[in-house]
């Protein structure tokens, strides 16, 4: 893998209403979700580019979802709306009357995307599931889950419930940039070499400007932690935290940011920082002044490594695994 700034094209899709634009401004544009309500419908598609990470952008596709745009994104604009998309996100009402349509409607996208992008990553949003009772969230959005899987044709689909009222929104727009940041595979490698170096309980990377978890690492007691939700609960709260900040500094959400935030208790000791210029790193360490100085020490002599090796592709900056070549010689990864 090298470096080099990778575009991919994202089609937001849906019907009118579902919430495809507000769920875009919250994660990309820094809305709060109270003020979502002043955004308009979409007018046919709307573009905008958006960097993660620094050498990903992502060329989204809003596209409106009224009857009449709908027609002409599978008709006359077919192979402009369908050739060369990465990902395809399609987004549920939850509270659709007319699901029997919504779904002919989606087969139909799915038809078009497999005759010019047959390669394209699919994601389904089940949307606005704060308006079901909570008895009944998991059965009803296992059952639409379920619809949306057999007429998906050969596709094999991710489906996410979410709201943008909590932290679900967080979760599947994370999964989603997930599968097309460059490099993941060294990021992931990197993380568990520093990690196991300073015997963290839990790194979370984040990406600087959408609070999205890029990727992250537990050991046995992390594993055991019961809030399972616990990287998208920091998103949402670091995302208000930046809007509160934005207030108070007269600044705009997207500017306003900070260089440390830590707690020390008996039970453990958090630290949250900027890493990189396109992240923060979110690291849980063992009680104690020692451990603490150390994971930051170790925290900051990473940043240089780390940087590389999201750029070019390898490191040499901080120790990563041995691999294991074809022939089952082990190599110092740092070499390759």
């Amino acid at each position: 893998m090298d470096g080099r700034k990778k575009k991919k094209k994202v089609l937001l899709m849906g019907k009118s209403g579902s919430g495809k634009s507000s769920m875009r401004s919250i994660i990309f544009s820094n809305y709060v979700a109270k003020d979502v309500r002043r955004l308009g419908a979409t007018i046919d598609v709307e573009h905008s580019h958006v960097k993660f990470m620094g050498n990903l952008t992502l060329n989204l596709w809003d596209c409106g979802g009224q009857d009449a745009f709908m027609e002409t994104y599978l008709a006359s604009q077919r192979s402009n709306i369908f050739s060369d998309v990465a990902v395809l996100i399609y987004v549920f009402d939850i509270e659709s009357r007319e699901v029997d349509r919504d779904l002919d409607t989606y087969h139909a996208i799915i038809t078009a995307l497999k005759e010019y992008s047959p390669h394209a990553y699919v994601f389904c949003l089940v949307h606005k599931l704060d308006l079901i009772q909570l008895e009944h969230r998991t059965r009803i959005y296992e059952e639409r889950s379920a619809l949306i899987r057999s007429r998906s044709d050969n596709f094999a689909i991710d489906t996410f419930g979410s709201s943008i009222w909590d932290q679900s929104l967080y979760k599947a727009w994370a999964g989603i940039v997930h599968r097309l940041i460059p490099n993941l595979t060294i990021i992931e490698r990197f993380l568990e070499a520093f990690a196991k170096r300073i015997d963290a309980e839990d790194v979370i990377l984040f990406e600087r400007s959408t609070f999205l978890t890029v990727t992250s690492v537990s050991s046995e007691v992390g594993e055991a932690n019961p809030y399972k939700d616990r990287h998208e609960r920091l998103s949402n709260i670091m995302k208000a935290f930046k809007h509160c900040a934005a207030r108070n500094t007269h600044t705009t959400p997207a500017s306003a940011g900070f260089v440390v935030m830590h707690t020390k208790s008996p039970l453990y000791n958090v630290f949250l920082g900027r890493f990189t210029d396109n992240t923060y790193i979110f690291v849980v360490v063992p009680p104690g002044e020692a451990a603490y100085n150390c994971a930051v020490l170790n925290t900051m002599l990473a940043r240089e490594g780390f940087a590389k090796a999201t750029n070019t592709g390898y490191g040499d900056g901080f120790p990563l695994p041995a691999m294991e070549t074809p022939d089952g010689e082990t190599t110092n990864s740092n070499n390759y």
